[in-house]
């Protein structure tokens, strides 16, 4: 039985490389970050605090430009929860969410938990790329 050694930042580069961006320190640095512990969301300034406490040397604009980046090209998708409030979501499959309004959390809601009924047609000379449904609950 051969053993095989895996390189701490393989799986981040090779995400950051399928996708067509050159790997830069800080963008494996946070991809590990990001994508490294299953899904999850997370905001720029969360993600910010967690880089320094783990030593990655990163400036709050480096990270939004880095979640922005990962979002142009589905490595995540950015949820609008307020006008100036966004989290990023590591899971980029169809679904929707809970927004918990006290503690600022939020959860996943499968898409077939949800059905949406009439959607109007998209402005003329557009197309209808997705539809997200936030639930906003207490708590």
């Amino acid at each position: 039985m051969t053993m095989m050694t895996v390189r701490p930042y393989s799986q981040a580069l090779d995400r950051l490389r399928a996708v067509g961006l050159r790997p830069t320190r800080q963008r494996l640095a946070l991809a590990r970050l990001l994508f490294d512990n299953g899904d999850r969301h997370i905001s720029a300034e969360q993600l910010h605090s967690e880089a320094l406490s783990n030593n990655i040397r990163v400036s709050l604009a480096t990270v939004y430009n880095t979640l922005h980046q990962f979002t142009e090209v589905a490595l995540l998708r950015e949820i609008v929860v307020e006008s100036g409030r966004s989290y990023f979501d590591t899971n980029t499959t169809d679904h929707h969410h809970f927004f918990y309004e006290k503690t600022g959390r939020l959860c996943d809601i499968p898409a077939e938990m949800i059905a949406v009924s009439k959607v109007p047609c998209a402005p003329v000379g557009h197309t209808i790329r997705r539809v997200d449904v936030i639930v906003r609950v207490d708590g």
